[in-house]
């Protein structure tokens, strides 16, 4: 059992470290294609991936409508609105303060996942989480409180349309979790999401105006690779046997990740709100945790 957990704690940390990086990437890459263009580009590329390591280590294909139905309605809310809102939201909000406003989603998921699930954490695991949500809050009050910030808005309604996709595609992915075959379930939903990101695409962009070039190719294999196609995977790997609302303590954690990637490469500052909501939001990673724990 100990084992168990501390893998399925490494597994969590990396998804998170890795989730972190995708808003970096995504605003680098954004400099050479179209939003939805390179969103969808991004989602068929991991979604291909992972199917085709599918058929090599011969997994099997869903075979009940009722699992494409789930997986279709995963691949809506993970991927079409996730990334839809996240490509979005990256040509208003710098990268470590996007990484931070998203992950109010465990907030939400816990709502739906007692809802939906009948998953309860216990006052100690609220508790943990209303702590991680004090330090998200505590880092995003300066530019909420600045002035002449309507960019900044904008991002941000996009980014709460990312959230509201990703948690409604992780509440259905613990539905499903353990029906069906992790790999196979990740790359299609990822194909069926990128559907109408690229009639969208095709409608609203031009996608022959991508600029391609070594930067942009490597850029976008991260992310679809490192970025998409592994922590989905690892992700769902993980809910088949974890709660729902226990992995997503972790995801407090991307705050952290995410401003240190922004100070590293963006030349973010971490201020004093910053520093201590970090602090806030890993302590309500881990008492979250750590209750859930108990609880088992």
């Amino acid at each position: 059992m100990w084992r168990n957990g501390t893998a399925d704690a490494f597994r969590l940390t990396l998804v998170m470290l890795l989730w972190a990086a995708c808003f970096p990437l995504i605003t680098v890459g954004l400099a050479s294609a179209p939003h939805l263009t390179f969103a969808a580009i991004r989602a068929i590329l991991a979604g291909a991936a992972l199917v085709a390591l599918g058929v090599i280590l011969r997994r099997p294909l869903p075979s009940a409508p009722a699992a494409w139905g789930w997986i279709a309605l995963i691949g809506l809310g993970t991927t079409t609105l996730g990334f839809l809102g996240m490509v979005h939201a990256a040509e208003f909000v710098a990268p470590g303060m996007a990484t931070v406003i998203a992950n109010t989603q465990p907030l939400l998921a816990a709502a739906i996942a007692y809802a939906f699930l009948g998953e309860q954490l216990g006052s100690r695991g609220y508790a943990g989480l209303a702590l991680g949500f004090a330090g998200i809050a505590l880092i995003a009050a300066p530019r909420f409180l600045a002035t002449g910030q309507d960019g900044y808005y904008i991002g941000i309604a996009y980014i709460l349309l990312a959230t509201l996709g990703i948690t409604l595609g992780n509440v259905i992915m613990k539905r499903v979790a353990g029906s069906m075959d992790p790999v196979m379930a990740m790359g299609l939903q990822l194909l069926l999401g990128a559907v109408p990101l690229a009639l969208a695409a095709l409608v609203i962009e031009e996608p022959s105006s991508v600029r391609w070039s070594t930067e942009f190719a490597l850029v976008l294999a991260s992310l679809a690779l490192a970025g998409t196609a592994l922590p989905f995977w690892l992700w769902f790997s993980v809910l088949e046997k974890t709660e729902l609302s226990r992995a997503n303590a972790y995801t407090f954690l991307v705050p952290l990740f995410g401003l240190a990637i922004g100070l590293a490469f963006f030349d973010e500052a971490i201020d004093a709100f910053a520093a201590a909501g970090a602090a806030l939001a890993v302590s309500g990673t881990w008492w979250a945790q750590a209750a859930a724990t108990s609880r088992r």
